[in-house]
């Protein structure tokens, strides 16, 4: 990718690159929608990036390309307006430029931008964190800074919160800063504190994306968030992190049906995150097979951010041969499921759950196999 993305920079703007970072996707493992209520979540850093070259340029202009819009950007120095329609993928990076003073730190000012990615977009792998975590190693190295990879994670979400507006936690670009091969990233959300913990030999990840993704996804996934809050208030708590499954239960009586829903999803959520991670030092692979598949029935039916796609897809994958479990991943409300597999699930394995999945959908999910990566980096 690296070299592909020299000539590319080269080709399109006249010059090389003076800059190159890269960050990878990531899988939420297990914690859905626990993040942002202050709770706990176990990522995977893949093994597929979003990489960024940059170049300081002399005629007041900021331009930004890629390759995963036909859209040109190009805007002042001296503005950061946000953008609409094809050209709205550029609001990652403007929006990790606008975060940059926030924490103190000097936003570059002209230059020339080129993104690439082997991840796939929509796929519910984090795009978006990427983009902004090696958007912002790229405009630090450009001004001679670096940053501490919680930092680095932070002004990531301070971007996608407060200029593309969408109210994410920390985990997108937690587990993106803090990848390590071979390990998942755990996340507490109140401090944030990350750690590593070790992947037990054997385990696979295979993510089936759907293509599908409901018309109103970001005013559910907002309105999710306002129904978490709201029932946080109800309980007397600061969020719903602080409350044990069996507090849960002495209190929810004064909440409505719906918001009952929603938070006791997140509560047994962080929940089964912990035992999630007693299970994978275990090296128990089955045990932590069903709690995915428990992370799904709760989505299901309790947070009601799946699919019939995404239904259907879990049920096959559970049903097959050398599958440990398997769950949505990501927001939710279409995209994809990740399936945590033993080697012996192949390629050909994938494909009956794709050939499944066609005959009641008609249209084929892509199927790839994942495995993990390091974190964010600054490549030159």
């Amino acid at each position: 990718m690296k070299k592909t993305l020299i000539a590319k920079f080269q080709a399109m703007y006249g010059r090389p690159p003076s800059v190159i970072a890269r960050a990878p996707g990531r899988i939420e493992f297990i914690g859905n929608h626990t993040d942002y209520n202050g709770g706990t979540v176990l990522g995977v850093p893949i093994d597929r990036s979003v990489w960024v070259a940059l170049a300081p340029a002399e005629d007041g202009s900021r331009r930004f390309a890629t390759d995963f819009s036909p859209e040109t950007v190009v805007v002042p120095a001296t503005q950061l307006k946000k953008q609409s329609g094809a050209a709205s993928w550029a609001n990652y990076p403007l929006g990790v430029l606008a975060a940059l003073p926030t924490f103190g730190l000097p936003a570059p000012g002209a230059f020339d931008y080129l993104a690439l990615s082997d991840l796939p977009v929509g796929a519910g792998l984090s795009s978006s964190a990427a983009i902004e975590l090696a958007s912002a190693l790229a405009f630090l190295a450009l001004t001679g800074h670096t940053v501490a990879r919680d930092i680095l994670a932070k002004i990531g979400r301070h971007g996608e919160n407060n200029f593309v507006g969408v109210p994410c936690g920390i985990l997108d670009q937690g587990v993106s800063g803090f990848g390590e091969k071979d390990h998942l990233v755990f996340i507490d959300c109140r401090g944030p504190s990350f750690a590593p913990v070790p992947l037990p030999a054997g385990a696979h990840f295979w993510i089936f994306n759907t293509h599908t993704k409901h018309a109103l996804v970001d005013g559910l996934y907002a309105a999710r968030h306002r129904e978490c809050m709201e029932a946080a208030r109800s309980l007397g708590v600061a969020c719903l992190a602080d409350l044990t499954p069996a507090e849960f239960e002495k209190k929810n009586g004064v909440l409505a049906e719906t918001p009952r829903r929603r938070a006791r999803h997140v509560v047994e959520e962080i929940a089964r995150v912990a035992d999630c991670v007693a299970a994978l030092l275990a090296k128990d692979l089955p045990a932590v097979g069903r709690l995915l598949t428990a992370s799904h029935r709760s989505s299901q039916t309790l947070f009601e951010n799946s699919t019939p796609e995404l239904d259907f897809l879990v049920e096959a994958l559970i049903a097959a041969p050398h599958v440990h479990g398997a769950r949505l991943t990501g927001g939710g409300f279409g995209g994809a499921v990740m399936a945590l597999t033993s080697g012996t699930f192949t390629a050909a394995s994938a494909a009956k759950i794709a050939e499944l999945y066609e005959q009641k959908f008609r249209a084929k999910p892509d199927a790839l196999h994942c495995v993990t990566g390091n974190g964010a980096e600054v490549i030159r």
